[in-house]
């Protein structure tokens, strides 16, 4: 049985990278009546701080701040993701089975290694979803845009396009709280580079910052191959593939 469609589907590496990169976009579009869900490609087993099942219940409370109608966890590899005709398979089912119109995906460049793997492999899995002899038992299916969210990755590409969360921003900061195990007394985490300050307060300043390149209180940046306008994530022009 296929699940239910989807709109708008981000997919990263661990579980709180979407919150911590497109979490506002991800309550604002739940807000305008897009159905959204989460693809966490690994469940964080590697980490130095918690534990995979704390983790899990962190992203599970995360998830209904966020208003996600599904969070689905592949249980690849943490910190060793691999883009693979294996792994893309699995994504692709995945995929096929909620049918996003939009899908949110890592930077193509990044600290991390899972989170550069994840970035083409969820564009390569996107264009092999639409391909019927992958994978022949689920039809085929190929998402229409795949947008890159680069919050905290200034170093490589300007965004095309910025997401005015400022009137979702404090409920963006309360997901990312749900993960004390990970993010209380930190200074950094995944891109989130340190500055000396806590953390809350860099995801903090670094919102305002990309606001302001809007000319708002605070914003979220998302890169796509394609040149665009954007007012509604639901409404994207120009297809990826």
């Amino acid at each position: 049985m296929r699940m239910a469609d989807v709109e708008i589907l981000a997919i990263a590496a661990h579980r709180d990278d979407i919150e911590l990169t497109c979490g506002g976009t991800l309550i604002k579009s739940a807000r305008q009546g897009h159905t959204t869900a989460i693809i966490d490609l690994t469940a964080g087993e590697t980490g130095t701080r918690g534990s995979a099942a704390l983790r899990a219940q962190e992203a599970e409370a995360a998830a209904g701040i966020m208003g996600v109608a599904q969070r689905i966890n592949l249980g690849l590899p943490d910190a060793g993701l691999v883009n693979a005709p294996e792994t893309r398979a699995l994504l692709a089912i995945a995929i096929r089975k909620l049918r996003p119109r939009i899908v949110i995906a890592p930077p193509l460049q990044g600290r991390h290694p899972d989170h550069i793997v994840a970035g083409q492999l969820v564009r390569d899995a996107c264009f092999i979803a639409g391909l019927a002899k992958i994978a022949p038992e689920t039809p085929p299916y190929r998402p229409r845009k795949v947008i890159h969210a680069i919050a905290f990755r200034e170093d490589h590409v300007k965004p095309t396009f910025v997401v005015d969360i400022s009137d979702v921003f404090e409920d963006k900061m309360r997901a990312i709280r749900c993960y004390a195990s990970q993010f209380d007394g930190a200074i950094q985490a995944g891109e989130v580079y340190p500055t000396g300050e806590p953390l809350y307060d860099v995801i903090r300043h670094q919102s305002a910052h990309y606001g302001s390149l809007i000319r708002t209180r605070s914003g979220e940046p998302f890169y796509t191959t394609e040149t665009m306008r954007v007012d509604d994530i639901g409404a994207l022009e120009v297809a990826t593939f």
